[in-house]
């Protein structure tokens, strides 16, 4: 069932998606050469709870980490480990938080140094598709106009999209109807109306865009063993139109966790 939001309950599902925005952007600065998924994961943590929200990912479907790390051809769900980072690696780290019983979700992909020309394609790719898709969020539009617009950016480059994997409603629950496809019909699929809120997240493949479960049952990697990206924001349907809720302030100045050493 689609559920419909109150501006209160918007109110604090911008607080749970500013939350989400600073762990990002916290994990990436933190990440480096040498560092481990375990760390991330543990700033992860310490940022969300310092901010008077808690993990939406940690036991959820009994998944053990606050967020999830997924490096270079892991897609999404990739529990974060001991592996430490090399320069070269590219890495999606998906993030939940909750507030006063509201989610806020996103997901980011960027490279530790630098990478090939067609690496960083695939990772500004992923994310063009995903601004591509809330340009379609309106009153009166329906899924398949965000699908669409996401899987013709990636068609533009022959990346492969994921179709196992979509995005979806939220609110009270971090998974709510409706399914948001990466790929769709114009003027297809479920209104889009006031009120609603949904994650739209983009998964692009270097290859193909077949999947695999590792034997965790949570990881989720390309078949083929080529790179992935994943971005993803939270954006609820307003007046005004959308409101990406995961998009970080110019204000926040809450940035400086490190680390642990070891």
């Amino acid at each position: 069932m689609i559920t419909i939001k109150s501006r209160k309950e918007f109110e604090k599902m911008a607080v749970a998606g500013q939350t989400v925005a600073v762990v990002l952007e916290t994990v990436k600065r933190a990440a480096g050469p040498g560092v481990s998924l375990k760390e991330l994961d543990a700033i992860a943590a310490e940022v969300i709870r310092s901010r008077g929200c808690t993990p939406s990912f940690l036991g959820y479907h009994g998944y053990p980490a606050s967020i999830c790390t997924s490096p270079n051809s892991v897609i999404v769900h990739g529990i974060p480990s001991d592996y430490r980072l090399i320069e070269g690696d590219v890495l999606s780290v998906d993030a939940g938080a909750i507030f006063e019983g509201f989610h806020g979700d996103a997901a980011i992909t960027f490279s530790v140094g630098e990478v090939p020309p067609e690496v960083k394609l695939l990772i500004d790719t992923t994310e063009r598709a995903l601004t591509a898709g809330i340009a379609q969020v309106k009153s009166g539009a329906r899924l398949g106009d965000i699908g669409y617009a996401v899987e013709t950016e990636a068609h533009r480059h022959g990346f492969g999209v994921v179709r196992e994997y979509v995005g979806h409603g939220i609110g009270r629950q971090m998974h709510e109807d409706p399914q948001v496809p990466n790929y769709g019909k114009p003027g297809m699929g479920t209104k889009i109306r006031k009120g609603m809120a949904i994650c739209i997240e983009p998964m692009f493949n270097l290859g193909g865009h077949e999947t695999a479960v590792e034997p965790d049952g949570w990881t989720v990697v390309t078949a083929d063993g080529s790179l992935s990206a994943h971005f993803e924001h939270t954006i609820a349907v307003t007046d005004r139109g959308p409101k990406i809720t995961t998009l970080l302030a110019a204000a926040e100045d809450d940035l400086a966790v490190t680390p642990a050493s070891g």
